[in-house]
């Protein structure tokens, strides 16, 4: 059972291999079923886990035995499991809906689902630093080709800009690593939260600017103001079970703050501690506002439906900064259900689009004329 904690990674990994490979590569109906089913077992693996841990307590698994901080280590306790089993059912559902139709638009879609499956669990489940930025690219790769399966004008300019946006957040990500590590000699995470406490004089403030640099970055991942102009535009010309997809990424950037600035940058961190707590407290109703404002001038379900995403980030990061067990215990939960209920909206809006031909799924007056 102590391989478990691996499965979550794996076997995405392993189906978009098998999907991209004959006879699978060849046969859309048998892309399918296949895709289907390691969805699902991929699922039932993360339920085990959580199980497991449940009775046993968290998890810490070094790859090949290699112990931090050389090693890569993947760690799972309730969160990370209950977050793969919330991302793995996500991308069951879509699977299944683009199976009635959305995937012919591309040939590989089930094995980018996969892949990006597998970033979002290995970015959940990691206890490394570098890996998460490792699992970042992998999902970010994965979604750069998912954006581009709808293939028109208006799509292509909305993937170049969330390129561009996250190659730069990739290379600042990079830096803050290369500080972090040039300071404390680790980035295992557990390292990271003892010897943060022990640094002194100029130690302290460049181990400062990597952690407020990684805020930077999560910040972009989880779109929160003012790093957030990407996502309505992005989610809103994306295939609407590509953004329901997509509904679970802006969540690992929430995820990623929530682990490093309790466990890093938490109170045992002497100087450093809460160095994230100035900013996250304003930008979290800012982003609120906006998103609610997004969402009243939205001119169809889908922009609307992005909108409500931002609102989901801006509440999620409201909690974080209270960091107190109450707020911590309400984010999760509503973490989980904001994260179904923004993926419904989109597959929503795409069956209406589907039933109303040219109007698609345009927001309209009390006429019944539709708002230009």
């Amino acid at each position: 059972m102590q391989h478990l904690i691996t499965l979550p990674v794996l076997l995405p990994l392993l189906a978009g291999i098998i999907l991209l490979l004959p006879p699978c590569g060849k046969n859309l109906v048998l892309r399918r079923w296949v895709a289907s089913f390691m969805a699902l077992f991929t699922l039932v693996a993360s339920t085990l886990l959580l199980t497991t841990i449940l009775g046993s307590g968290p998890l810490v698994y070094a790859i090949g035995e290699w112990q931090p901080p050389f090693g890569i280590v993947l760690y799972a306790d309730p969160l990370a499991v209950a977050l793969c089993i919330l991302t793995s059912f996500l991308s069951l559902v879509t699977i299944v809906y683009a199976s009635r139709g959305d995937d012919k638009a591309g040939s590989f879609f089930h094995p980018l689902a996969h892949f990006l499956l597998m970033g979002v669990n290995g970015a959940f489940l990691t206890g490394d630093l570098f890996n998460l930025f490792v699992f970042f690219e992998v999902l970010l790769i994965a979604s750069y080709a998912l954006l581009m399966h709808k293939k028109d004008k208006h799509t292509t300019k909305a993937a170049l800009h969330y390129v561009i946006l996250n190659l730069v957040g990739s290379s600042i990500f990079l830096i803050a690593l290369g500080v972090l590590y040039g300071v404390l000699g680790t980035l295992n995470m557990a390292d990271m939260a003892v010897k943060v406490a022990l640094l002194q004089g100029d130690d302290i403030y460049l181990a400062k600017i990597g952690g407020l640099l990684l805020l930077i970055v999560f910040a972009l991942k989880a779109a929160l103001l003012p790093l957030h102009l990407w996502l309505p535009a992005t989610y809103g010309r994306a295939m609407p079970v590509i953004a329901a997809q997509f509904a679970i990424m802006t969540k690992v950037g929430v995820y990623a703050i929530m682990r490093v600035f309790t466990m890093i940058f938490g109170e045992q961190a002497g100087e450093l501690s809460g160095i994230a707590s100035t900013w996250l407290w304003p930008l979290a109703l800012v982003t609120l506002v906006v998103g609610a404002v997004g969402v009243l001038a939205a001119e169809d379900l889908r922009r609307l439906s992005a909108n409500l995403v931002i609102v989901s980030v801006g509440t999620l990061i409201a909690m974080v900064a209270l960091n107190n067990e109450q707020a911590t215990a309400v984010a999760i939960y509503y973490l989980v259900h904001s994260t179904i209920a923004c993926a419904a909206m989109f597959l929503v809006a795409d069956m209406i689009a589907l039933q109303r031909g040219k109007v698609q799924d345009r927001l309209v007056n009390s006429r019944g004329v539709a708002r230009a």
